[in-house]
């Protein structure tokens, strides 16, 4: 079984911690992209988005696990096929929720280039964009070194 095992800089990372916790914590209860299910009975359409609500709780709870004791012990986190793809989901998840809720005043470009100067954003949204990137690395780490099925395609 592939895995990758990523050492961190624990004061670089705890602090972007704290800001994945908050927006777990914002979709506890709502999907990070909303569905329109209009066409849907409502019965239906709320017993849908419950289990999908269900499943992106779980994804963030695969995620939030990663940093655990021994990662603050050793600075260390690991990713193998068995969890790649629920990381993969929950840092979407994350990062449309940052983007709803911190990093709006930012361009979709900028976001995606990364061409932000940090110097001239507040303290919040800076942390965000840092959060933003990171978990982008989680993804593209992901990407490229377990999900031979993406590239192979």
């Amino acid at each position: 079984m592939k895995r990758i095992e990523v050492k961190l800089a624990l004061p670089v990372v705890a602090p972007l911690l704290d800001v994945i916790k908050g927006m777990a914590d914002s979709l506890r209860r709502s999907l990070a992209a909303p569905l329109g299910l209009t066409d849907l009975d409502a019965d239906y359409g709320t017993a849908w988005a419950d289990e999908l609500v269900a499943a992106q709780n779980e994804d963030v709870k695969t995620l939030l696990a990663l940093f655990n004791e021994g990662f603050f012990r050793e600075g260390v986190i690991a990713f193998d096929e068995d969890n790649a793809e629920q990381i993969v989901r929950a840092t979407a998840a994350v990062r449309l929720r940052l983007r709803e809720y911190y990093l709006k005043p930012l361009a979709d470009e900028s976001l995606e280039s990364g061409n932000v100067e940090l110097e001239e954003l507040d303290e919040s949204l800076r942390k965000a964009f840092m959060c933003y990137l990171f978990l982008a690395t989680i993804q593209e780490l992901i990407i490229q070194h377990l999900d031979s099925s993406i590239l192979e395609s």
